[in-house]
């Protein structure tokens, strides 16, 4: 009696990347186009439209996915460019929600700033972690400033031989690059009045705060 030859095993499906986007690729999280609609307030008629993003960039960290608050009375700087991101929460992030740890946010970056009355504000369990600095005549300064943002607004901006629509992989004004491809914009000063952002990320190579004062606060900035 003849006997059945056991069936040939499937090959093992391929592992999925952290995304669930697909198979792995050298470690690195990879995701094939993100759009950004919006329009920075101090931008002056420049809109980030198709992001194409091509890896993490902006803040070198995990977020920790609680935004914060910043103001300023005046902020003014050299070397400015902007372009997106995708910053990421580390792996079973309480505050992933449904985003799946990911925030695609407006790179700001710039060379040397300075910022007066500066206000930062994050709010922890119903009360606000406040800082205040800058205010009493004396700026703020900061090198290889970087902010990471969702939401940006300013009464009015000035801009020095600004470029827009740049690949934001090769500026050279900026104190930082984007990845092949983005969509950015850049110039040699800007001059912004009246600043509010809300941030997912500051980095700086410094800062300086004189006149600093951290509280618990009711209200935010």
């Amino acid at each position: 009696m003849a006997t059945s030859q056991p069936a040939t095993p499937p090959p093992p499906a391929p592992p999925l990347s952290p995304s669930g986007g697909g198979p792995e690729g050298g470690g690195r999280v990879r995701f094939r186009r993100a759009s950004l609609m919006g329009l920075p307030a101090f931008a002056v008629g420049a809109t980030l439209v198709v992001l194409t993003a091509q890896g993490a960039i902006a803040a070198q960290f995990a977020i920790s996915g609680m935004p914060f608050v910043i103001t300023a009375d005046s902020l003014t700087g050299t070397g400015f460019g902007q372009f997106g991101a995708l910053d990421n929460m580390p792996d079973g992030s309480p505050n992933a929600g449904d985003s799946g740890g990911q925030v695609l946010t407006i790179v700001t970056a710039i060379r040397k700033a300075e910022l007066t009355n500066l206000c930062q504000s994050v709010e922890i369990g119903g009360t606000y972690l406040h800082l205040t600095a800058g205010g009493k005549g004396t700026p703020v300064q900061a090198e290889g400033l970087t902010t990471d943002s969702t939401e940006i607004a300013g009464k009015l901006a000035s801009f020095d031989n600004i470029e827009i629509g740049g690949d934001a992989s090769t500026f050279k004004k900026p104190p930082v690059k984007g990845p092949l491809g983005v969509f950015g914009q850049q110039a040699d000063t800007v001059s912004i009045k009246n600043v509010r952002q809300t941030n997912w990320a500051t980095t700086a190579a410094k800062f300086k705060l004189p006149d600093l004062h951290m509280n618990f606060s009711s209200k935010g900035c």
